[in-house]
């Protein structure tokens, strides 16, 4: 479905990640929870992670000293894992995202015909950030059925 309008919400890959990650769980392969444990750093790279499935108990954890974190494809940044939260389309192309919030502002961007920026200086947001093929007006309609595919896993 077009939407009229969208303004960029000024947020990096990295403010997302403050959220729960959405995770295919190791052990099962059901939904897992990658989540943070803020401290008192504003650098969400550091934080430490839980990862939990509700399904088959799995549990897990990531501490930042001495580990890295990988950013910018279908994986976990923290744990390497696949996300949940991804879908093969224009092309082989993978659409992919950490969770509701992040499916969300990508939809929203997809979907406008207007797309407009933030107030703030640009160039570091997640939809500065996007690729090409994203941004694509004849992309639109694959693009947001692959949305609509993913937020139906949501549901369940």
């Amino acid at each position: 479905m077009d939407r009229p309008r969208f303004q960029d919400p000024q947020v990096s890959l990295y403010e997302l990640a403050a959220d729960d990650i959405l995770v295919v769980c190791p052990r099962c392969g059901g939904r897992a929870v990658n989540a943070a444990r803020p401290t008192g750093s504003r650098w969400v790279a550091s934080w430490p992670r839980r990862l939990t499935c509700a399904a088959c108990g799995y549990a897990a954890a990531w501490e930042p000293a001495g580990a890295t974190s990988v950013w910018g494809g279908p994986v976990d940044p923290f744990f390497g894992g696949p996300l949940w939260l991804r879908a093969e389309c224009c092309g082989g192309r993978v659409l992919w995202a950490f969770n509701r919030r992040h499916l969300d502002i990508l939809g929203g961007f997809v979907g406008a015909k207007l797309r407009e920026r933030g107030p703030g200086p640009g160039g570091l947001t997640l939809v500065a950030r996007l690729p090409a093929w994203m941004t694509a007006a004849k992309h639109r309609a694959e693009i947001l059925r692959a949305v609509d595919r993913l937020r139906a896993t949501l549901e369940n």
